[in-house]
Parts: structure tokens; C-alpha cells; sequence
């Protein structure tokens, strides 16, 4: 007998990877696949506050829910449209097949006057005959504000107005109603028969507006229909460009489309994933803001789509990144030549806060708007960006000299004269600065590809012989400080002698030879399970052990995506000459497919009993899949 589904209790959540995301370069939003629900939406900009956060408190978040009448029993299921950020949810019960099309179409498609963009439903009976509920409950600002809702044309189109934002539902094809308990929310029933369709268009609302675009309910609902297919045309168009043509294509395009979604077109930046606060640990207080833009993981971006012919992209966030550069450079500062992140639009400032009205994910605590991780000291920064800025010159197109001298020569210089301070490094940890060995090891990085592209492109270089010397001594410092004889391993730190999975970098920058007996001696170290000394636990790895490292929190996490996907490609590139190595990474990546939800979305962490954990989806993930799976394809075709 079908399981009959039901929504859940108000104090429920659905797990982290029940959703879907739809965007537009400007804005994105998390569809769950159980009831239709959005309930994640930040408008009009991704950094923007959230209209509906259901997903950080069930009660007061808000969301915009399209779900089957639960006594009737039904199953979904949600997949994209192919090579498209276009989803798809469909519902299927014994009376009738509906779906769901739910997507953000491209500014550039909509009328001149629509200065944000739109989020539109498009609701079909495929077979028979489905009965609905339709709840469209904002909350804006985060659950601050209050609002009021005016419904107009005859029941077409809802009017929410509060003092942060004010949005208008079309809905062209039935009349709206308001909750008869609530007169501020919309929510009621209705039946539909087969080939029925309604939309629901989610857009800005301009106070005096008359009649909106200037069309006919007839109208509206035809351009939204035709909107569904110019959509559906761009991302088909976009994923043509792609020249990956390895054994995991469908996943690595899913990936890439992605990242995609994850660019703030106007501006070229890039953000390290579209929400805030999800826990890395169920009830912890691991819960950050990451609407915003890394140095760090832009340039992995970029890195992960230039491999696989994107390069559209990588021009937008080098405009990006010259003028963080010129603005930081016009300081006149004896600092850093960048910091560690910006907001999309390129502000410095990132001042963390926390709601305390919201309840977080699951009750984890605290929500967190902000990030006062901003003005950290992250050496290892400059080593991912100088890499990116030389596979740009290689792959895109040659720099420029005021670029070589704003951007490059001031930030090589930089690190020269500082690569021996302590920092917080890639993990951003809380509980004091250390010589990280990941930051040393991307000072190489960064002193290296300034050298390569100095003579690459005869770039002056006056001085020469403090590069040289300043790459070779970090060389000497990290196998000299960062090496255990006794454990044969690479260190975490300078002054501590764990374990790190971030030491999986070195053979993936040619910091180091995959085959030297230092690196899979490290490699074995991590291979081992916690219990014994190790990282691993089945075909995922923690980036350290939390209860040995001092990162200001002390608490439980989940193994992280990235660092999984790092030993991957450490195995494989090891497996030039070892193929026990090489099936041991085909293994292992085999099984982090399985970690990818429904859509092929990954989470930053996964949980011990495999829950997606974290802000979700992690560009830091996807970005490392498209990575391993280049190489590992690579290595295999040998």
C-alpha cells in the first residue's frame, strides 16, 4: 500500500537536502521537494534579507507553499529540466499526475521596466485530477517586519506591503483568497482537472502601479508560459559550452550549473553559497553566513570552470577582483592587499549579528547575519588567487600590465615580506592565530605563479632575487617545521602535530610530487579511521579532529565535502604509479555520489548517519567535485 505523506508538525524541518535551487544570477531560492514549499528566498539580491526562511524557523520564517491535499496521499518527486536550473516537482497519486515548474527567469528576458527579478510557478495536471492547498505566507526582513496584504484585479493579484519591501503575486489564472484566520497571508484550496495550468508570479511591486506590464490576465499568463521555455533555451545554450566529456558528465554539468547560480551577474562576484546559518551540527552553534564573497573560493571557482571551458565567468570576476584591487590599493595601507571577503557588491564591511527571534535550523543556534570573519588574517588567500590569475592569463586571455601591477606585483610583494605571520587560515578558526601549514604552502603558491607569470610574460621584476629566495625558504620551512618524523605525516600547524586534511592540497598545487613517500605517508595517515589516528570514516573525511584543535568552538561537526573530494584527487594523481591507489580513488568518488541529494546538489558536510549538513548548496563542494572528477577521468584514460 502507498505510504500516504502528510505535511509535517510546525516545529518539523525537512532534512537540509529535501530542496531544490532555482536562481537568476541575482537571487536564488530552495524548493522542497516534499510539498512544494519555498522556503528559503532572499529578494531582491542573494545578500538581501529573506522574504521566506521557513528553513530557519518552522513557525514564524514564512514560505510559499503549492502542496496536494494530504488525505488524498500522494508521492513527489523533483528533478531539473535537462541542463537547466529549471525545477521540476512532481506529484503523483492515485486520482492524477501534477507538476510543478518552478524558475527565475533571466533579467534580460524580462519588460525594460522590471528592475528585480521574478520568481514564477507554474502549476500543470498532467493525468486526472488534483486537489490543492496554496499558502503564500511572507515574512520579511527576516521575520522582523510586519506586513499587510491588499488582493486587487478581481482576486489576481495579491498585494503584501510591509516598511522593508513590498511584493505583488500574480496569479492570471484563478482568483487569490485570504486566510479566513489570517487576513494578512494567503491560503486556501482548490481542485484542478486535467491539462489545467495556473501561474504565480512573484515579483517587485511599484506603489501606484495601475495595471502591471500593461497586460491582460491572458496575457501575463501567456508571457509566463513563454518565459518558462526563453528559460529553459538560456541555461540549454549556457551548458553547450561545457568541454568536459569524461565518464561523470551529467554530475560535473549539474555541478557547473550550480556555480552558476552562485555568480551575481552585475557585478561578477561570486558567493560562497546561497544561505546562512544551516548548522554543521544539529543544535551547535556552527552556523555561519556565507552569502558572501572568498577570495579563497571565487578563485577555486574559477579554477573548476576554466577546466571545463566556462570562461565567461572568470572574466566577470577578474573585473571584480581589479577593483578590490585599486580600491585597496588607493588605502595606502601597510595591511593585507585584499581581505579575506566582500558583499557582492564590493563592500568591505561584514558586521556579524545574530537573530535571536529565529530559532535556527532545527533549533541550532544562533542565525547568524554577517560574517565577522571579514577582517581575519588568511595568508593562504593570496596563494589560490595568484594561481586562478595564472590559468586566466593562460586560458582566457593575457593580463594586463596595470593589472600585473595593481593586482599582482602589489600582492606578491605583500606576501614576501609577511608569509612568516601567523593567521586563521582556510578554516577560519576562532581560537587564535598559528602557522598553519595550509597558509604557508599557498605563500608558495602565490610567490610561484608571480614568478611563472613574470616570465611567461616578461613582466619587470626588479625584485627577482627576494621571490626566489622568499618561495624557497617556505619551501624549507614546511618540510622542516610542518614534517613529524615520528608519525610521518604533515602537520596541521607549525606548533601542533595533528592531523589536517587541508596538507591534501600540496600535490594538487605542485607544491609536491603525489609520489613522494612524505605525501603518501600523509595520505595513509588520513586514510585511517579516527579511532585510529586517522580522518576517514567510510568514503568521507574530517578536516581535523575538533575535539584536539583549538578553533574557538570545540564542538562536533560533520566530515567535510571538500576534503573528501581532495583525497580523491590526491589518490588519483598518486595513481600514475600505483593502481591500488587509483582504484582506491574511483572507490571513494563512486561513493560520494551518493551524497549528492536528488538534484545532484552537495551540502558542505555530511552528518555521521550521512545527512547533508551545513550551508547548502556549498560552492566549495561542487567546486571540488568538477576537480576530482577532470583529474580522476584523467587518470583513468591513461
Amino acid at each position: 500500500m502507498e505510504k500516504v505523506k502528510s505535511e509535517p508538525m510546525e516545529t518539523d524541518y525537512y532534512d537540509i537536502d529535501s530542496y531544490g535551487l532555482i536562481g537568476n544570477m541575482r537571487t536564488t531560492a530552495l524548493v522542497c521537494k516534499e510539498n512544494g514549499s519555498i522556503d528559503w528566498f532572499c529578494y531582491p539580491n542573494c545578500d538581501s534579507p529573506s522574504v521566506f526562511c521557513k528553513i530557519l524557523d518552522s513557525k514564524i520564517g514564512g514560505s510559499f507553499s503549492i502542496t496536494p491535499l494530504h488525505e488524498c496521499g500522494y508521492r513527489s518527486k523533483q528533478l531539473y529540466l535537462p541542463n537547466t536550473n529549471c525545477l521540476a516537482t512532481r506529484y503523483t497519486n492515485k486520482e492524477g499526475t501534477a507538476t510543478l515548474n518552478d524558475f527565475m527567469p533571466i533579467m534580460s528576458m524580462l519588460p525594460k521596466s522590471e528592475k528585480h527579478g521574478w520568481l514564477v510557478r507554474l502549476l500543470e495536471i498532467v493525468h486526472g485530477y488534483m486537489c490543492f492547498r496554496i499558502r503564500i505566507a511572507p515574512a520579511f526582513n527576516y521575520a522582523r517586519d510586519e506586513h499587510t496584504l491588499e488582493i486587487t484585479n478581481e482576486g489576481h493579484r495579491a498585494i503584501f506591503r510591509s516598511k522593508s519591501s513590498s511584493l505583488v503575486v500574480e496569479s492570471p489564472s484563478i482568483p487569490l483568497q485570504a486566510c479566513p484566520t489570517n487576513k494578512n497571508i494567503i491560503d486556501f484550496q482548490i481542485c484542478l482537472k486535467e491539462e489545467s495550468k495556473i501561474h504565480f508570479i512573484l515579483r517587485e511591486y511599484i506603489e501606484g502601479e495601475e495595471i502591471p506590464l500593461n497586460m491582460t490576465n491572458e496575457q501575463l499568463a501567456e508571457f509566463s508560459n513563454s518565459l518558462l521555455g526563453e528559460t529553459v533555451l538560456y541555461w540549454n545554450n549556457w551548458a553547450k559550452k561545457s568541454t568536459y566529456t569524461g565518464r561523470w558528465r551529467e554530475m560535473v554539468l549539474r555541478s557547473a550549473l550550480t556555480l552558476k547560480l552562485l555568480t551575481y551577474e552585475p557585478t561578477g562576484a561570486i558567493i560562497a553559497a546561497p544561505t546562512t546559518s544551516l548548522p554543521e551540527t544539529i543544535g551547535g552553534s556552527r552556523n555561519w553566513d556565507y552569502r558572501y564573497v572568498w577570495i579563497r573560493d571565487s578563485s577555486f571557482v574559477l579554477y573548476a570552470l576554466l577546466r571545463i571551458g566556462f570562461k565567461e565567468e572568470a572574466m566577470a570576476f577578474m573585473k571584480f577582483l581589479e577593483e578590490r584591487c585599486r580600491e585597496e590599493a588607493s588605502k595606502e595601507s601597510n595591511g593585507p592587499p585584499l581581505q579575506i571577503m566582500y558583499t557582492i557588491h564590493g563592500d568591505s564591511t561584514l558586521e556579524e549579528y545574530e537573530l535571536h527571534h529565529l530559532s535556527g535550523y532545527k533549533n541550532s543556534k544562533p542565525v547568524r547575519i554577517g560574517n565577522g570573519a571579514y577582517n581575519q588574517l588568511q595568508l593562504d588567500i593570496f596563494g589560490e588567487l595568484l594561481d586562478a590569475i595564472y590559468l586566466y592569463n593562460k586560458y582566457v586571455t593575457p593580463i594586463s600590465y596595470d593589472f600585473w601591477n595593481v593586482c599582482v606585483k602589489r600582492i606578491v610583494d605583500w606576501v614576501v615580506d609577511n608569509y612568516h605571520l601567523k593567521d586563521e587560515s582556510i578554516w577560519e578558526v576562532r581560537g587564535g592565530r598559528q602557522n598553519f601549514v595550509y597558509s604557508k604552502i599557498m605563500c608558495w603558491v602565490c610567490i610561484d605563479r608571480g614568478i611563472r607569470l613574470a616570465e611567461k610574460r616578461s613582466f619587470p621584476l626588479l625584485d627577482r632575487k627576494k621571490w626566489f629566495e622568499a618561495r624557497d625558504k617556505i619551501f624549507l620551512d614546511v618540510m622542516n617545521k610542518a614534517w613529524d618524523p615520528e608519525r610521518q605525516i604533515f602537520t596541521q600547524s607549525y606548533e601542533s602535530k595533528l592531523l589536517d586534511s587541508s596538507c591534501l592540497i600540496m600535490p594538487l598545487v605542485f607544491f609536491m610530487s603525489p609520489t613522494d613517500s612524505r605525501m603518501l605517508s600523509t595520505i595513509d595517515a588520513i586514510m585511517k579511521t579516527p579511532q585510529n589516528g586517522g580522518l576517514r570514516i567510510s568514503s568521507t573525511v574530517y578536516r581535523y579532529d575538533p575535539k584536539k584543535t583549538n578553533d574557538g568552538l570545540c564542538q562536533d561537526e560533520g566530515t567535510f565535502s571538500i576534503c573528501s573530494l581532495w583525497l580523491v584527487e590526491a589518490l588519483a594523481r598518486a595513481g600514475s604509479i600505483d593502481k591500488k591507489r587509483l582504484n582506491d580513488a574511483l572507490f571513494l568518488f563512486e561513493n560520494m555520489l551518493t551524497y549528492a541529494n536528488h538534484c545532484g546538489l552537495f551540502s558542505e558536510e555530511i552528518s555521521a548517519c550521512g545527512l547533508s549538513l551545513g550551508n547548502f548548496p556549498q560552492a566549495f563542494t561542487h567546486l571540488a567535485f568538477i576537480s576530482a572528477a577532470f583529474n580522476l577521468d584523467r587518470q583513468l584514460g591513461k
